[in-house]
C-alpha cells in the first residue's frame, strides 16, 4: 500500500528525488537530506506503515538486512568507530514523517551529539513485577494471534 500524501511513498514511487543507496523488494535505503552527520541514512519499507508496529512481518528481514548493508558501508567508507540505529515512533518520540523508517547515523568522538536521559531505578520488586506484566502481555498477544506469523 502506498499513500499519495506521504513523502517516503512518493520517493519509493520515484515521484520525488532521493539519493538511493540500496533497494530490494521490500525496502529502500536513502541518504537523509537533513543529516546529523554526512552519510546519515534511512531505511524505509516499501509499504506505507505509520510506525514499527504496522510493518508487515515479511518486511522485517529486508529492513534489517538493508540496515546492516548500509551500516557496513558507512563504517568502511568513513572508518567509523560508532554509529546509532534508531527509529522515532509517535509524536512524543519525535516522529515527524509518519511512515516507519530506521535511521543510521555515523558517530564521531566529541561530535557533541547527546541523548539526554534521566535514567530511573527500579525499587525493590519492581523489576520482577514489570517483567511479569510484560511476559503476560507477550503470552496474551501470542495466544490471540495463534502464531508469530499473525502478529
Amino acid at each position: 500500500m502506498i499513500s499519495k500524501s506521504c513523502i517516503f511513498c512518493n520517493i519509493i514511487e520515484r515521484k520525488l528525488p532521493a539519493e538511493i543507496l540500496f533497494e530490494d523488494e521490500y525496502s529502500l535505503a536513502i541518504l537523509d537530506v537533513h543529516p546529523i552527520h554526512y552519510g546519515h541514512s534511512l531505511i524505509i519499507p516499501k509499504h506505507h506503515c505509520n510506525s514499527f508496529l504496522d510493518v508487515p512481518e515479511e518486511m522485517y528481514h529486508s529492513i534489517f538486512y538493508s540496515a546492516s548493508l548500509v551500516t557496513r558501508a558507512l563504517v568502511e567508507t568513513y572508518q567509523l568507530e560508532g554509529y546509532n540505529l534508531f527509529s522515532n515512533n509517535g509524536t512524543v518520540a519525535g516522529q515527524s514523517i509518519f511512515h516507519f523508517h530506521l535511521h543510521i547515523t555515523p558517530r564521531y568522538e566529541n561530535d557533541n551529539i547527546k541523548f539526554l536521559l534521566s535514567l530511573k531505578k527500579y525499587q525493590d520488586g519492581e523489576l520482577e513485577q514489570t517483567a511479569e506484566e510484560l511476559r503476560k502481555a507477550i503470552q496474551s498477544i501470542l495466544q490471540e494471534h495463534k502464531s508469530y506469523d499473525e502478529i
